[in-house]
């Protein structure tokens, strides 16, 4: 594959970022480009490799979720190189982000994952953001794996149930 290809494919993973203002799941990057027919799944794997290697993206994976956001740096280069995206591209990102936009940040804006603690519980971490705001960060010990595993699949689904629980409660 020619060097200018894996190019490509790393500017539209950089210009979708610059083109949201959160973080994107690496599954949501991988269903864009591989259902548009850009590239196939390796090679889109080590164009998102080489951006994390070359500090131009940052990733953070909570349980099986891994949340990439651009760096400056990746900032700085997509400033550079982004006539290299053809506009019918560039107008595929736009019009994805446009028709998606709510249910791409709900996906990541709902956070979950456990941990064993140093007291042999598992902890499961609850965590509801709008945008860059903390709405709920919730902590609950449990004393079995499978209880806060189950926890965590429960806050990806009532995550606002639970939410408008709590505040009706509160308030």
């Amino acid at each position: 594959m020619p060097e200018s290809s894996l190019t490509l494919y790393k500017l539209i993973v950089l210009y979708m970022l610059d083109r949201v203002d959160f973080p994107l799941t690496k599954t949501q990057i991988c269903d864009f480009i591989l259902d548009r027919g850009y590239t196939n799944f390796i090679t889109l794997q080590q164009a998102i490799s080489e951006l994390i290697d070359a500090g131009m993206i940052h990733a953070q994976t909570m349980r099986n979720r891994t949340h990439i956001s651009l760096t400056k740096d990746g900032q700085d280069a997509l400033h550079y190189f982004e006539n290299r995206i053809s506009d019918a591209i560039k107008q595929d990102i736009k019009t994805f982000l446009t028709e998606n936009k709510l249910k791409l940040r709900n996906e990541v804006s709902i956070l979950a994952d456990y941990y064993k603690s140093t007291s042999g519980e598992y902890e499961a971490k609850l965590i509801a953001k709008d945008k860059d705001v903390t709405l709920v960060d919730l902590t609950l010990s449990v004393p079995i794996e499978e209880t806060a595993a189950t926890i965590c699949d429960n806050w990806q689904k009532k995550n606002q149930d639970i939410y408008q629980y709590l505040i009706s409660q509160l308030f």
